[in-house]
């Protein structure tokens, strides 16, 4: 299905628009999936990162600010998000031992568990993009790479006044 159809929206401003919309409503489309798919589990797919983020580690804990930078979105309140899964028993909380100050988090047998069956369900995503070859798959990856790498360019256009001046 092609972006106009999806939205019922023929007119553009310009390609880069129309490829914007076109990114952020193939995210949310693949966002809801995911939703869809762990919606039984009672897990959200930021829980689910977390989740995630934390097997990477296991059995070594990691402390809140680490799990926030590996972050799939960085919008997300960590703490919020262990704090309930501390809740339903998938994650631990205890005081770090060499600065009590941080929290370290592990995660628990039950996380490890609700992990092996969820983990496939999401891997099946993946089947989404298979009419796609491996060397579509790599060029569409290194182009998104791209299109973040351009955000360093667009802080140091946009981060001016029109008035300011640059001392010399």
């Amino acid at each position: 299905m092609t972006i106009e159809t999806a939205i019922k929206q023929n007119k553009f401003a310009n390609p880069y628009h129309k490829l914007l919309v076109n990114i952020t409503y193939t995210a949310n489309w693949l966002m809801n999936k995911q939703m869809e798919i762990l919606r039984p589990f009672d897990l959200s797919p930021q829980q689910y990162n977390v989740l995630r983020i934390l097997k990477g580690s296991h059995p070594k804990p990691m402390r809140v600010q680490d799990i926030s930078e590996r972050m799939l979105d960085k919008t997300s309140n960590t703490s919020r998000l262990i704090d309930k899964l501390a809740a339903k028993q998938f994650v631990f909380k205890r005081l770090c031992r060499n600065d009590r100050r941080a929290v370290d988090i592990v995660i628990t047998d039950p996380g490890l568990g609700l992990l092996e069956k969820t983990t496939p369900l999401i891997v099946s995503l993946e089947s989404l993009l298979h009419h796609l070859n491996s060397g579509e798959v790599e060029k569409l990856s290194s182009m998104l790479d791209s299109v973040r790498e351009a955000e360093e360019n667009f802080h140091n256009d946009h981060n001016s006044t029109p008035n300011s001046t640059k001392n010399p």
